[in-house]
């Protein structure tokens, strides 16, 4: 009877031991079917650009199809939650500043956890806004804009991609700094407020940079300063926002992949990797920059402390700022 008894116990350890083995094989092997990135922004702005770069890269360096399907609206609650909800283990989420640190801090009730619902895996890009105007604008000084702008008793407009997006706040900062009066324009993306301020239909914004790069080199807006703690290697002739009078206004945006809950460590590790050797790639540096990014890297311990650090930085502007969501 004994001997029976521990037969079958050697049995189940084997069987257990077995289905490990197999569990940890098939997380070696990841990806076994196409991968599908969500991009909760429109096509055509910097989160999604530089998703596509990344996209490319990793297909290449992993294997399998990665598309990237954009699901926009909400200030980026609507893909977030979307991703969230993938159980097919091959979803990843292009995460922002704005949907990881931002968001829970102006929607009173949220669609997702930003820290429970996801698996963390990499940051992968960060950048810097600019104080941007038409190409037709007057000034060509951050002084002289502010001249311009206190002159007009009714206010001036400035667009963004919706409500308590980091242009948004950037902007209302800006206001409480410079006594400006100023008004809110949302749109619904970074692509429709960028064709409003080439129109004429607002007077400023301070949006990510990339989103006006090719603007600015064409000549259809004007960089007044970058928010950046020192000046942009892709427009080196554009000021801070510290040489350009306006002190301790450093603003970064950045991006990041989280997975879905329950994503397996292993798989959130093996992107990760993949996308440190990736950021290294001159190449890869040389396209980030050309849409108005730099590559970065991070294992998903160092993105889960860098988002905290963020919220808690963001928490205080946003109360600042007054902005809510409904």
């Amino acid at each position: 009877m004994k001997t029976t008894h521990r037969l079958l116990s050697q049995a189940l350890v084997a069987c257990i031991a077995s289905v490990a083995l197999g569990v940890v094989h098939a997380q070696d092997n990841w990806p076994t079917a196409p991968v599908k990135i969500i991009v909760p922004f429109p096509p055509g702005g910097t989160a999604d650009l530089l998703t596509r770069v990344m996209a490319e890269r990793l297909a290449a360096k992993l294997g399998q199809t990665w598309i990237v399907d954009n699901k926009s609206g909400a200030g980026g609650n609507i893909g977030m939650e979307a991703g969230k909800n993938a159980t097919d283990g091959h979803t990843i989420i292009s995460a922002t500043i704005g949907t990881l640190s931002i968001n829970q801090f102006l929607v009173p009730k949220m669609p997702y956890d930003s820290v429970a619902d996801y698996v963390y895996v990499s940051k992968f890009w960060e950048n810097c806004n600019a104080l941007v105007v038409p190409g037709t604008h007057p000034a060509k000084t951050v002084k002289e804009f502010l001249d311009w702008a206190k002159a007009k008793p009714q206010g001036v407009t400035y667009g963004t991609s919706g409500v308590g997006t980091t242009p948004h706040l950037s902007a209302e900062l800006f206001r409480t700094r410079t006594g400006i009066s100023t008004v809110h324009v949302p749109f619904r993306g970074g692509p429709q407020s960028v064709q409003a301020l080439l129109a004429g239909d607002t007077d400023f914004a301070i949006d990510n940079l990339g989103n006006y790069s090719v603007m600015i080199k064409a000549g259809k807006a004007k960089a007044l300063a970058v928010t950046c703690p020192q000046r942009w290697p892709a427009f080196p002739e554009i000021p801070t926002m510290s040489e350009a009078g306006i002190k301790d206004f450093v603003i970064t945006s950045w991006g990041a992949f989280v997975m879905p809950k329950g994503t397996p460590a292993a798989v959130a590790n093996k992107v990760s990797a993949a996308i440190l050797e990736i950021a290294k790639d001159p190449a890869v540096k040389e396209r980030f920059i050309q849409i108005g990014a730099m590559t970065v890297g991070s294992t998903p311990r160092e993105l889960e402390i860098f988002a905290e650090s963020e919220r808690v930085k963001w928490k205080d502007v946003v109360r600042l700022s007054g902005a809510t969501k409904d």
